[in-house]
């Protein structure tokens, strides 16, 4: 799970916190060309506010305007698809003929957002269950080679903590490497115990500097399968 997803669902548990309504929307399949791939999240305020995408602005406002209008996801999840027809491709964008199904989810407790963005900050990988049928959530332990599974009764997702990475030595080469990973949306943490090599890293976006010496580091982070 990506950095942007994550703060989909903290923006969502805020918005339920202030009593707000909110839909949750899911890439469950695309076709040919699509802007963002499955497993993507957005979610949709009542009052229209949103977070997220599921399609990089192509169907957005469609959706806002279904969902407002209690023609999708009222009580229970849905289901809807964009760029089944020609004339749908033309009339929401959609890049290269493609199509994309998205799930929509009325969100409540039994949602179980916040216990999932536990076990993330955790970093454990979860694959979250939900039923189509009875809107209930299951979750448990996601293994190795999980992925989005979709058949209509049932919509399975998997989560879990961004992909790490640590460099060792704050030199002009861990520069590069750093503004690279942090492009590709891992969480970069340079470890540089000598102050000489201090300066400017401070202001670079999106890395983390630690002054630890890299054994001890090392072990504080505690690195597994989804850190290089």
């Amino acid at each position: 799970m990506n950095s942007i997803d994550i703060d989909v669902i903290r923006t969502a548990l805020d918005w339920q916190s202030r009593g707000h309504r909110v839909v949750m929307g899911t890439v469950v399949r695309t076709w040919g060309s699509a802007p963002r791939p499955p497993g993507s999240l957005m979610i949709i305020r009542d009052d229209g506010q949103v977070a997220g995408s599921v399609s990089g602005g192509c169907i957005e406002d469609d959706l806002i305007r279904r969902v407002a209008a209690g023609e999708l996801a009222l009580r229970l999840p849905d289901t809807t698809t964009y760029g089944q027809t020609a004339e749908e491709v033309r009339r929401f964008g959609l890049p290269c003929g493609g199509s994309v199904q998205v799930v929509l989810e009325p969100l409540s407790p039994q949602s179980q957002l916040r216990e999932l963005l536990v076990l993330i900050e955790q970093h454990q990988r979860v694959e979250r269950r939900l039923d189509m049928a009875t809107g209930l959530v299951r979750m448990g332990a996601a293994t190795e080679g999980d992925k989005l599974q979709f058949d209509g009764q049932s919509l399975t997702t998997v989560h879990g903590p961004r992909l790490r990475l640590l460099i060792i030595g704050g030199g002009q080469l861990s520069r590069y490497l750093a503004a690279m990973a942090v492009m590709l949306d891992y969480q970069v943490t340079v470890c540089e115990p000598r102050v000489e090599y201090h300066e400017g890293w401070e202001a670079m976006s999106g890395v983390t500097l630690s002054t630890q010496m890299p054994d001890d580091l090392v072990l504080a982070m505690r690195l597994d399968h989804n850190s290089a």
